[in-house]
């Protein structure tokens, strides 16, 4: 049997746990990656109440569903970032609101209970942001001198310390989607940030190929460096549509806009050449779920969730443990 096919529930938090595990075990998944938001999955009561996760558990069961990892991006998007703006006052309880010290407060603690809530629900692996102090200095003009960049690695590192503490504790791994706005968005600053903290074994990534692709990176070439950092793999694709009018940058256009330079899609629907990832975590020896974050924002999210387990299905295949012409050898 291959790897867990499962769905990453972040993009479907709309949508209660119950109602969205039925489709998934309809479209044919084996599990779910829970985002602690919507009613999917409440790091708060998964840390205190010990029968809390294994009832979340249980209501994926019934639906022939497990559970291999939880995903707290919004909590940990703020434990770095500067947060001095409105834009993230949704990820924090309203008593935050409008305070950047508060909500990075409040995210550190959540980020800590995350570890504990994940240990109660019997997974391994917590996904996530880091956010990032030095995100909004990536273009050097005005010139940014090198130690503002070390200082934001040491910050990254300073914040980041306490909560895993806490994550080794409770023998869990913190698994960062490497992204643009967090501290590692490439290889080079995943080097970095690896560095920064100390290379402990608690901090990993998440390996996420379309946020690799559209910033001209062979998704490929991040595993052959941190194979044994993969402690998760989201299934996502994208399309670089570069037509001479607009850049990577965006444009300030939306996801979806007609010229934008570049878009996600649905699984096998873009440019990231999956086979070449499958043979890259065949040779890493990962044996993980592969989690479909399904966005696409010209086509159906049902439709494309059921294509997207047909295709990672279809694509997944176990690494041979003998070479092709041994038959060829001698006696």
């Amino acid at each position: 049997m291959g790897r867990p096919v499962t769905l990453f529930t972040g993009q479907w938090a709309d949508l209660p746990l119950a109602a969205l595990a039925a489709r998934a075990a309809q479209w044919g998944y084996d599990g779910l990656e829970l985002a602690c938001w919507g009613d999917h999955f409440d790091v708060e009561r998964g840390a205190l109440d010990r029968d809390y996760g294994p009832r979340q558990r249980a209501l994926l069961e019934q639906h022939g569903l497990g559970v291999w990892a939880l995903s707290n991006h919004l909590a940990g998007q703020l434990v770095c970032d500067p947060n001095d703006d409105a834009r993230s006052d949704a990820f924090a309880p309203a008593g935050c609101a409008g305070n950047a010290e508060k909500k990075r407060a409040w995210a550190i603690e959540t980020m800590k209970q995350t570890a504990r809530a994940a240990r109660h629900l019997g997974v391994e692996v917590v996904c996530g942001f880091t956010g990032s102090a030095i995100w909004h200095l990536l273009y050097s003009f005005p010139p940014v001198p090198e130690e503002w960049i070390e200082a934001g690695f040491r910050d990254f590192a300073d914040r980041w310390h306490p909560i895993l503490d806490v994550f080794e504790e409770v023998g869990v791994k913190f698994a960062l989607e490497v992204h643009p706005t967090e501290i590692a968005f490439d290889i080079h600053t995943a080097e970095r940030a690896l560095e920064a903290i100390g290379g402990r074994e608690s901090f990993g990534f998440n390996f996420d190929p379309s946020h690799l692709l559209w910033q001209g990176i062979r998704p490929e070439r991040f595993l052959d460096c941190f194979g044994d950092r993969i402690y998760h793999v989201h299934v996502k694709d994208a399309a670089v549509t570069l037509d001479g009018t607009a850049g990577i940058l965006g444009s300030h256009l939306g996801f979806g806009a007609p010229g934008r330079g570049w878009d996600f899609r649905s699984p096998g629907r873009g440019q990231v050449d999956f086979e070449a990832i499958l043979r890259r975590l065949n040779r890493i020896g990962y044996d993980g779920p592969l989690s479909v974050e399904w966005e696409d924002a010209g086509m159906d999210r049902e439709h494309g969730a059921a294509e997207a387990v047909g295709f990672v299905r279809e694509l997944d295949f176990p690494s041979s443990g003998r070479a092709f012409d041994a038959a060829f050898g001698g006696a």
